[in-house]
């Protein structure tokens, strides 16, 4: 089928719980959302848990974290693939009573023999050990795997709807295991027996699962099920080229979250990375639930860059409301000063949180910046701060100070104007008091218009950092 036919589109998002929801998982994650919104259709969300080993709470509780945060909302309840395991089992056993599998009760040591044999000759190990062998001949006291037969003769071609047509020759496929020993289901099995009694019509992921669609496709044919459309997505690079590592970026989705990204410009960018609409770089989620299709996912792999990133992150700060945006820094703002804000300090950073917003890349940044207007803040000056409080500056200031205390209306033009006063009578550059006025009252920290923070920060609070930095 494809996404334009009359069946309802339902997409998952199948990760597995063995560690952080990383930066990949994520841009899936935010494509099978996608597709399944502009469709109307349905997003599930499966926890590929059989791996009991390696799967904990602790990774289950970040993927779900990770979601929440970059409002990736799936339908209906998360889905537990071990707690199917029953029903995989089930469906191992209707194939081998259709003989479309069988049972193989060769050892390791038998296996690891006949795939070196193979290797010698140039050939696929076919794990077929048993496949033609009358089962009572079985030794005793063998626990066996279930094998599915794949076809021997001709070919299968899969019409990705990312990278076009894919053909595989039925001779290169072994009879994978869809049972081991145990009774416990392989990943292969399960997965296509949980995508088929979910419902699920496309299954959009990295193409480094390209390998198993064919495998896969083999299982579904033998249930005589209908087979999902397919969509394998190439996979993300550093901006050298290279395999995406934790220096480029592999990290956890909280991790992000942690840096400052906000999550409306998470997705912005993970839709961009490897998707594109015409030359629109700044994509709002409605408008990407309107434009996105998987005929616009390029094959080649997307390149993770920091800067793209910190750029979309700023644009989406300053598009934010001044209340919104302090009630994402206030926790940080607290701990950076040590206590919770003051009223009169919100007030002053509620007026200067637009002109902060535009200097800003990343919440913690924007916390710092919004420092500058808490009362007895900056208390450590940048060193080119400190470099523009000359004995001779500091006099300066000293003076400026006295002219202050006279504006009683401390309004922005009656402040311009008593320092273009004290310049001219001193005979001095507007800039060349300015700047050491900007050292004294921001210790470097970055701002807007000076005379504005000035008027924010109010008359007493100016004065007084006037007069430390004097000292």
């Amino acid at each position: 089928m494809t996404a334009s036919s009359s069946k309802r589109v339902v997409t998952r998002f199948a990760p597995s719980p063995t560690g952080f929801l990383h930066i990949g998982g994520a841009r899936t994650a935010l494509y099978n959302w996608l597709f399944a919104r502009h469709h109307g259709g349905t997003f599930r969300l499966r926890i590929e848990d059989t791996d009991r080993a390696r799967s904990t709470d602790a990774a289950i509780e970040a993927i779900l974290t990770g979601l929440k945060w970059l409002e990736l909302d799936w339908d209906g309840d998360a889905v537990s693939q071990f707690a199917s395991s029953p029903r995989h089992r089930e469906v191992a056993e209707e194939l081998l009573a259709r003989g479309r599998a069988y049972r193989c009760y060769a050892s390791a040591e038998e296996n690891a023999a006949a795939r070196e044999a193979a290797r010698a000759k140039g050939e696929n190990f076919r794990g077929d050990l048993w496949r033609d062998r009358d089962p009572a001949e079985a030794p005793e006291g063998v626990a066996p795997v279930i094998r599915l037969k794949m076809p021997r003769d001709g070919e299968t071609v899969i019409n990705d709807l990312v990278q076009g047509p894919v053909t595989v020759q039925h001779k290169e496929l072994d009879d994978m295991i869809l049972l081991r020993s145990d009774g416990t289901p392989t990943y292969m099995m399960a997965v296509v027996v949980d995508d088929h009694d979910m419902g699920i019509t496309h299954v959009i992921r990295g193409d480094d699962h390209l390998n198993n669609a064919f495998r896969q496709y083999q299982l579904f044919k033998a249930m005589d099920w209908e087979i999902p459309e397919f969509a394998h997505i190439p996979l993300i690079h550093g901006p050298d080229g290279k395999k995406l590592s934790k220096r480029h970026g592999a990290l956890g989705v909280e991790a992000y979250e942690e840096m400052g990204f906000l999550p409306e410009a998470m997705r912005n960018y993970l839709l961009r990375l490897g998707w594109s609409h015409g030359d629109e770089e700044i994509i709002p989620t409605d408008k990407a639930i309107e434009w996105f299709n998987l005929e616009s996912v390029g094959r080649g792999p997307a390149r993770f860059d920091f800067d793209k990133l910190d750029s979309l992150n700023a644009h989406y700060m300053r598009a934010k409301p001044a209340n919104a945006l302090y009630g994402l820094v206030k926790g940080l703002l607290a701990a950076r000063i040590g206590r919770a804000p003051a009223a009169d300090e919100e007030a002053r950073i509620l007026k200067a949180m637009p002109s902060l917003a535009e200097r800003a890349k990343r919440l913690p940044e924007l916390a710092e910046y919004a420092s500058l207007f808490c009362n007895g803040e900056p208390q450590k000056p940048s060193e080119s701060a400190l470099a523009q409080l000359t004995d001779e500056n500091k006099a300066m200031l000293a003076e400026l100070s006295k002219s202050l205390k006279s504006v009683e209306n401390w309004s922005h033009d009656l402040i311009k104007e008593a320092v273009s006063v004290f310049a001219v009578a001193k005979e001095l550059k507007l800039g060349k008091v300015m700047q050491p006025v900007r050292a004294a009252v921001t210790g470097g920290l970055p701002s807007g218009d000076l005379v504005d923070t000035l008027e924010i920060l109010g008359r007493e609070e100016t004065l007084a950092r006037l007069e430390r930095s004097t000292a």
